[in-house]
């Protein structure tokens, strides 16, 4: 089969990875997709029960809602902020069932290596005319398929950063995990029993700690033997208010109001800066031990931890493939500059497009959260341009590919992993994201 006949590989089946398949359905070209979940956005469904910061404005992709208007699909309300589960439910479960777009996306299918065919990452010759192999586990069986172009927009959900200070496992976590969750823990609905009356220990200076902590508070409310402990190792808390008030995103900035009210009520016990070395179990409880402005440190008493550390990329499965990452961040080289943490927020992250994203292996990309490694201001629509300008380019579009055109709030539109949890029906003023 000649190249340009194979199909472009997609690699995850989150909102990026469905934009990028709503945009070749929409040009009617070839396209496999591989999620290695059991449905579509898997990681998404993992924090279902967590509302956005951003309105559907900002959530759905051109193309998607293109192909959802001609099958006579029902847009949501634009201003609506939507919870994760609604994500799924009202915009990308009814774009996979699309025809054109079911048919192409593998489940329960996990991408195990990519490649050139016949060709090993250190030879040159014949290299770009050959096309990719990717070798998958699809529903316990090993297939490969060939395609022209790949897109990995597999994320970072799955591989959370460990506790430990400088970037490790602490001693003792991997050996505790049972009462460690990372990520989003649904604290007031499916795991309520695991935190209700328990003493949780949240690890973590963005959103999302600040969310699980509000959540916890909330839970107090019906079990009042309820203790929070919020470990940081930031030196002050005032970067973590945020704008506030002045946040374009009032969901945003609600977070940075309840936060500081409930530090300033005293209901938190908070250690900060402290870096964790060891987490050891005595009895039925963690005693976290490490040290706190260069002197030792020990907080004993802990039946469950949060952890809302961050997370980072996986490139195992990409190592034939030709591959630059910036060496601090994880990220796609041209991004370290615009993204990186210490000069940036997510408000001043500007647009980009394939000529940011190209590799040194053509025609091969990391697009979405994974684009941005372990750096925190992932932007779901940004990531939706990005798509947009690779597949424009890699189909002879040079013109569309090259013009970035993406206007954002100056605030901009956090990622998933940056939402507040709120429980339905419990906002207790108007400051919840309840629109």
């Amino acid at each position: 089969m000649n190249n340009q006949e194979l199909p472009i590989a997609i690699i995850g089946g989150g909102p990026i990875g469905l934009a990028a398949a709503a945009q070749l359905a929409l040009r009617e070209k070839p396209f496999v997709l591989f999620e290695s979940g059991e449905q579509i956005a898997s990681n998404v469904n993992e924090w279902g029960h967590v509302r956005l910061f951003s309105p559907w404005e900002y959530n759905l992709d051109q193309s998607a809602e293109t192909l959802l208007k001609l099958a006579g699909n029902k847009i949501p309300d634009k201003t609506y902020i939507p919870f994760g589960h609604e994500l799924i439910s009202d915009y990308l479960l009814p774009l996979y069932k699309l025809k054109g777009i079911q048919e192409n996306i593998h489940l329960n299918t996990t991408v195990r290596s990519v490649g050139r065919k016949g060709i090993d990452k250190m030879k040159d010759k014949g290299r770009e005319e050959s096309p990719f192999l990717i070798q998958v586990e699809e529903n316990g069986c090993f297939n490969s398929y060939e395609a022209k172009a790949v897109i990995d927009a597999s994320g970072t959900w799955q591989n959370p950063n460990p506790l430990g200070s400088g970037g490790v496992f602490a001693l003792g976590e991997i050996e505790n995990r049972i009462q460690i969750e990372y990520g989003m823990p649904d604290i007031l609905e499916k795991d309520s029993l695991k935190y209700a009356d328990k003493s949780t220990l949240v690890v973590g200076g963005g959103h999302s700690a600040i969310g699980s902590i509000l959540a916890l508070n909330e839970l107090k409310v019906d079990h009042p033997k309820t203790r929070i402990h919020w470990l940081l190792r930031k030196e002050n808390l005032a970067s973590i208010y945020g704008g506030k008030e002045a946040d374009q995103f009032k969901a945003r900035g609600a977070l940075g109001i309840q936060i500081e009210e409930l530090v300033n009520s005293g209901a938190i016990e908070i250690h900060t800066p402290v870096h964790i070395h060891q987490i050891e179990k005595t009895s039925d409880q963690l005693t976290i031990k490490g040290q706190k402005e260069g002197e030792y440190f020990e907080l004993n008493g802990i039946d469950q931890i949060i952890g809302n550390t961050g997370s980072r990329p996986d490139f195992d499965f990409l190592r034939e493939i030709r591959l630059e990452i910036d060496p601090a961040l994880e990220s796609v080289p041209k991004l370290g500059p615009l993204i990186d943490p210490n000069i940036h927020s997510c408000g001043t992250v500007r647009p980009h497009g394939e000529a940011e994203l190209r590799q040194p292996e053509k025609d091969f990309y990391v697009v979405g959260m994974k684009s941005y490694g372990r750096a925190p201001t992932f932007l779901m629509t940004t990531g939706y341009e990005q798509v947009r300008s690779i597949i424009a380019h890699l189909h002879g579009e040079f013109e569309s590919a090259q013009r970035v055109e993406l206007k954002l709030p100056e605030t901009g539109v956090c990622s998933s992993r940056n939402l507040p949890v709120v429980k339905k029906g419990k906002c207790k003023s108007n400051t919840c994201a309840t629109v």
